[in-house]
């Protein structure tokens, strides 16, 4: 008789996107300078923008800090998404992805793994930008119910950005070359309502900033945090914000994570 030869099994998806999950966040244990730079810098910005230009842009009768933090904390995501970006093509660079080509392991899990540990970043930073945000006067205005829920909306804009982070650094090959190429996000953050009420711009700039993913997300955290002291700075109720915020999350998701899967496998 002739032996047969089970075929080699590896790892379900659920199992080995964890697994790629803990080494990364093991990774950033070792290296705090990644964890303080980036809260540093968080805090550097927030304070720069808070007493700056603080004095000189008009909220539409709410503080401008209360008007500020919830923009600022929203927009913090594309910060952290700069350093997932660099850090998945140090991945690449190293050979690091290329071993893990070799397992008999989904490809998908890869990708969801290194999403998964830099969301799971994206708590502690979006947490210490907000206590932060509380110190230089920033208050709840919505009710703690709704602070929370606008806190689960960031972290959940971070998810669906650092897919995009994600492929970004897959095409770039190289950290220094993924910093330069997720640079081209950042002017979404101000062409939008996270800093300045979008009726102060020209008007042909207002049907875009209006309408683009980050002013729909920056509108629903602000219509939670603020809530009816947002009111003649939102033109809609907080749950068309919300879902409008959540239906560009389903659409930024199903655009670049099938297209960061299949930059991995081809390599």
């Amino acid at each position: 008789m002739t032996a047969t030869i089970a075929p080699r099994r590896g790892a379900s998806f659920v199992p080995a996107a964890c697994d790629v999950a803990l080494r990364t966040l093991r990774k950033f244990a070792r290296t705090p300078q990644l964890i303080v730079v980036g809260t540093i810098q968080g805090a550097m910005f927030l304070l720069i923008f808070r007493y700056v230009f603080g004095g000189a842009i008009a909220s539409g009768g709410l503080r401008y800090v209360d008007f500020l933090v919830p923009g600022f904390v929203t927009t913090g995501v594309l910060f952290t998404g700069t350093g997932a970006s660099a850090g998945i093509a140090e991945d690449v660079d190293s050979g690091f992805f290329d071993r893990l080509r070799s397992l008999p392991i989904p490809r998908s899990s890869v990708i969801a793994g290194r999403v998964l540990a830099d969301t799971g970043m994206l708590v502690w930073t979006t947490a210490a930008t907000t206590a932060i945000g509380f110190a230089i006067g920033f208050r709840i205005h919505g009710g703690p119910v709704a602070a929370l829920a606008a806190f689960g909306l960031c972290i959940v804009f971070g998810f669906t950005f650092f897919w995009l982070f994600m492929l970004l650094g897959l095409v770039a090959g190289n950290a220094q070359a993924a910093q330069g190429m997720s640079l081209l996000v950042f002017p979404l953050s101000f062409i939008s309502s996270a800093y300045v009420p979008v009726r102060t711009m020209p008007g042909w700039m207002q049907a875009f900033a209006r309408n683009q993913p980050i002013t729909f997300m920056v509108d629903a955290v602000r219509r939670l945090a603020d809530g009816d002291a947002a009111g003649a700075l939102v033109r809609h109720s907080t749950s068309y914000e919300v879902t409008g915020a959540l239906l560009w999350c389903v659409v930024l998701i199903a655009v670049f994570a099938p297209l960061g899967v299949a930059k991995f496998r081809r390599g």
